[in-house]
């Protein structure tokens, strides 16, 4: 495994996939946040950091039954299994904001998702996400160099990753189901100096790679 590999995945760290806490998201979050679901929320830590601060309703969806005793004390309602088919048995016009942090690309089809959960939003709702940047340096060198497209346990290419996005593609996925995006900006970005410096000499040609995510905020038009 390359040392470009490894920081990929040493970013998503393994020991805590249940427990990460995302706190640069937080900045994403939108200032009336009365009611939040969290989809894909594991232990609920992200939900329950709104909740102390915002005071807010907190739900959440998880589809690993191992995380329910957590997930159940940190949240005031918990639903799980699959997200799709549990959309149904959520209030209509409740939510305030819907959290996916490294979720999306885990669906195998996160617009027929993301169509279905305006029903869902209140009149001031938005969608909050993290999505994982495919063009992130680490993918294009292995990809490049190496001509390697290897799955891995953790990381961008994730063996239970179906869905593969850029900074370009997010917008065009949110445009076209008639979101309009409010913020979309690069988190998690690397401290090597290596890719910097050929940002650099690409004169800021290949700035994007330089984040593991995306961050985006998005509201039905």
């Amino acid at each position: 495994m390359s040392a470009e590999t490894k920081e990929s995945q040493s970013l998503y760290d393994l020991s805590r996939y249940y427990e990460n806490l995302r706190v640069e998201m937080l900045d994403f979050l939108p200032s009336k946040l009365g009611t939040m679901l969290e989809v894909g929320c594991g232990s609920a830590s992200f939900s329950e950091v709104v909740k102390q601060t915002h005071g807010t309703e907190t739900w959440g969806i998880e589809i690993n039954d191992a995380m329910r005793e957590l997930a159940e004390k940190r949240l005031d309602h918990l639903l799980i299994g699959d997200a799709m088919a549990l959309l149904a048995e959520l209030p209509d016009n409740y939510f305030d904001c819907v959290v996916m942090n490294d979720v999306l690309e885990h669906f195998v089809d996160p617009y027929t998702f993301l169509e279905k959960l305006k029903g869902k939003l209140s009149g001031n709702g938005v969608v909050v996400c993290s999505i994982p940047n495919v063009r992130h340096y680490t993918n294009l060198y292995n990809l490049m160099f190496q001509k390697q497209w290897r799955y891995e346990d953790a990381g961008i290419l994730d063996r239970t990753h179906l869905r593969f996005f850029t900074e370009n593609s997010i917008r065009d996925m949110f445009d076209s189901l008639g979101y309009e995006v409010e913020v979309l900006k690069g988190v998690t970005r690397t401290t090597h100096r290596t890719p910097k410096v050929v940002n650099a000499l690409s004169l800021g040609w290949l700035s994007d790679s330089l984040y593991l995510q995306f961050g985006c905020r998005a509201r039905p038009r």
